[in-house]
């Protein structure tokens, strides 16, 4: 099988996307305990989806499924990262691609998609902190991504 085929680097970015989720997460979870983040926005998300579906369940259940979901956007955002990178990279060079990609995550859904359905403010104008601890979040998933996906890539022996 052509170990860089699309549906290989797809898999591969999905699994890097999974995993590097775990990082950015600890980020958001130091950030709230600095008193940065407030809810989460992975469960402002969540929330404003289930509201919107009209599902009713206990907080537990909320914050499970927002952990659940966050990973499964980290592992379709790693999927999309490893179909448009065709080349093997390592190192500093797949960081600072990840970091990028990150930082393009960061915009379109902070600054993009989630103030344009009304689930949170723009960057602009969310609490004081939020969008630099989320952008900094990004920065470790991407970073993570790019590291994680590089040494995925690397070919057998």
């Amino acid at each position: 099988m052509n170990r860089n085929s699309p549906s290989q680097r797809l898999v591969r970015g999905a699994v890097a996307g999974a995993v590097a989720t775990a990082p950015m997460t600890a980020v958001m979870f130091a950030a709230q305990k600095l008193g940065f983040m407030g809810r989460q926005p992975p469960a402002k998300i969540t929330d404003a989806a289930l509201d919107q579906l009209e599902v009713d369940g206990s907080r537990l259940q909320r914050d499970l499924l927002a952990a659940a979901a966050h990973v499964g956007f980290g592992a379709a955002a790693g999927a999309l990262f490893g179909l448009l990178r065709r080349r093997r990279t390592r190192g500093a060079r797949a960081a600072a691609e990840g970091a990028t990609f990150g930082t393009a995550v960061w915009v379109t859904s902070y600054a993009g998609w989630v103030p344009a359905f009304g689930i949170m403010p723009p960057p602009s104008r969310d609490r004081a902190g939020r969008p630099s601890a989320m952008l900094v979040a990004h920065w470790v998933f991407g970073t993570a991504l790019g590291l994680v996906l590089g040494r995925l890539r690397r070919p057998r022996r």
